[in-house]
């Protein structure tokens, strides 16, 4: 199991409400990522794929009436960390969105220090896909971990684009930042989201093919869409970095995510 070596506590506001949310993290042996809302400690909902309760904006967990949501980056980071025992303890039902991206995370982890584990390895039974009209998404056994992640925006740079996933640079999938088009901020934020974008949280795109603000890496969306499948098939119970397949998904999003995680769910195995 993988832990913190102590408590931490992260203060920040929601991407979607803008609600400002206390996390208090802690220590577990349980072997699992639990999420309590408020000082319960009785009633918790754990990071599962059958816990799902929303991906219409973001991934929501829940559990008897309490929901959780915004979890995707975060299950992102622990993915990183080799974090999967804790205690997330929130005093709002959405995470705080930090950056936009898990660098935050990260560096609040590795800042608290890490107990880890050596990770065990794991592969596929067999090949696991979702295909529906533009949107594929397979995963098949290899000898290592690969991931590529193809999307196609109206955008310039963003047409028909692929990226990877290179273990060199972690970093630039951890740091790349959410995405969307500006003109499509108001009418979200008129339904009641996005209500805590911010230039320094959310990469935009202009509808003059522009961003509205500098790019932290190249094709920096795409990266954090690699970030969010990350995060989302974490929900499996096993760290998708140990996985030994090759991820490849096309032109999808967290509900294609989501219904991926469920099915590999049931197509893991130890590798001998």
């Amino acid at each position: 199991m993988g832990t913190l070596k102590k408590e931490l506590t992260i203060k920040g506001n929601g991407l979607m409400k803008n609600q400002e949310c206390t996390v208090v993290i802690k220590p577990s042996t349980s072997g699992k990522i639990k999420f309590y809302l408020g000082d319960d400690d009785i009633n918790f909902v754990v990071a599962d794929a059958d816990n799902i309760t929303s991906t219409t904006h973001c991934v929501c967990i829940g559990i008897n009436g309490k929901e959780i949501m915004l979890i995707e980056h975060f299950m992102a980071a622990c993915a990183f960390c080799q974090i999967d025992s804790i205690d997330v303890f929130l005093s709002a039902p959405e995470m705080p969105i930090l950056d936009g991206s898990s660098l935050e995370w990260v560096k609040a982890f590795k800042k608290t220090g890490i107990e880890k584990n050596k990770p065990i390895k794991y592969t596929v039974l067999e090949p696991v896909y979702y295909l529906n009209g533009k949107t594929h998404a397979v995963i098949v056994p290899d000898d290592d971990l690969y991931i590529s992640y193809g999307v196609n925006y109206d955008h310039a740079d963003y047409k028909q684009r692929w990226a990877s996933f290179d273990n060199k640079k972690q970093n630039e999938i951890i740091e790349a930042r959410t995405f969307g088009f500006l003109h499509d901020l108001k009418k979200f934020q008129f339904f009641g989201y996005a209500k805590g974008v911010t230039q320094e949280n959310t990469v935009g795109f202009t509808d003059d093919g522009g961003y509205t603000t500098k790019l932290r890496s190249d094709r920096e969306p795409i990266k954090h869409k690699i970030l969010d499948i990350i995060g989302d098939l974490y929900l499996t119970g096993v760290n998708p970095l140990d996985l030994k397949a090759q991820i490849i998904v096309k032109e999808a999003g967290h509900a294609v995510h989501v219904k991926l995680a469920k099915k590999l769910k049931s197509k893991l195995i130890k590798c001998e």
